[in-house]
Parts: structure tokens; C-alpha cells; sequence
């Protein structure tokens, strides 16, 4: 597949899995035998179905949630995306309990596609700044200087 033709997997992936909970497009566009790389979320079950449990997850956490494509680049079976996602807060988080508040938070994922599918997902964003926005963790302290 071409890099623009994994570009729009990636595009359909944060469209129609993320944003909307369409989780029958992962059967068409997400690996069976699909990893999972985030130090912040880990995923319940391995595979295409713990991609699932994971997505259900967050849009129970957050139901409004959407993500917002800031940037995108592909380059060979590689798609790097750089996104905003926005949501309230009103269903359990891993155990923290709906604070009814909005949270924003960015990251940076690696998508790599193989065949029409995304084999592979790596991911960083910034969770500390989502636990702070949800009065989890309190702000970090500036310096005096």
C-alpha cells in the first residue's frame, strides 16, 4: 500500500473508531494479532479485541470524546500523528469515578500498517496533564525563580 493510502487508514482509524465508537471498522482496518504500545493505557486483552475493550473504555469515560488531527505524516508502512483529544468526564476511568469535568489532552502516535491493517500502535501523551485538568493530581509546583 501506498504512504497516502496508509495515511487514510490512519484517518478512518481516529474518524470512525475513536470518535465515533464504530468498533466494526477495527475489523476492517485493525490486525487481528494487533500490538499495543502505551505505558499510560495498557490494553485489557491482547489483539483486535482488546483494542476494542480499550476504545469502549475511554468513550464510557468520556463520551463526547474526539480527537482532533493536529498533524500527519507517512512515510512507508509508517503513519506518525500528532492530535488533540477533548472530552468530559462522566463514566469510571480505571477506577477514577466521573468528575463531570472537561479535560484536553495531546499526544503523538505511530501507526504501522501491513496489508490494509494496523498491525502496531505507539503512543505518548500527556496524562499527567489530563489527571490534573480532572482534579485527580494537583498542578506541579514552579519554581521561585
Amino acid at each position: 500500500m501506498s504512504a497516502e493510502e496508509n495515511r487514510v487508514i490512519v484517518q478512518r482509524w481516529i474518524e470512525e473508531v475513536w470518535n465515533k465508537g464504530n468498533l466494526a471498522v477495527a475489523d476492517e482496518i485493525v490486525a487481528a494479532n494487533f500490538a499495543n504500545y502505551d505505558p499510560v493505557g495498557p490494553m485489557l486483552l491482547p489483539g483486535r479485541s482488546g483494542l476494542k475493550k480499550l476504545v469502549a473504555l475511554y468513550r464510557m469515560a468520556f463520551p463526547d470524546l474526539q480527537f482532533t488531527i493536529e498533524d500527519i505524516v507517512s512515510e512507508g508502512n509508517k503513519v506518525v500523528t500528532r492530535w488533540k483529544a477533548h472530552g468530559t468526564h462522566r463514566g469510571d476511568l480505571m477506577g477514577i469515578p466521573p468528575t463531570g469535568k472537561e479535560a484536553t489532552t495531546v499526544g503523538i502516535s505511530i501507526n504501522r500498517i501491513l496489508n490494509g491493517e494496523i498491525v502496531e500502535h505507539r503512543t505518548n501523551w500527556d496524562v499527567l496533564g489530563l489527571m490534573q485538568q480532572l482534579g485527580v493530581m494537583r498542578p506541579l509546583a514552579r519554581s521561585a525563580n
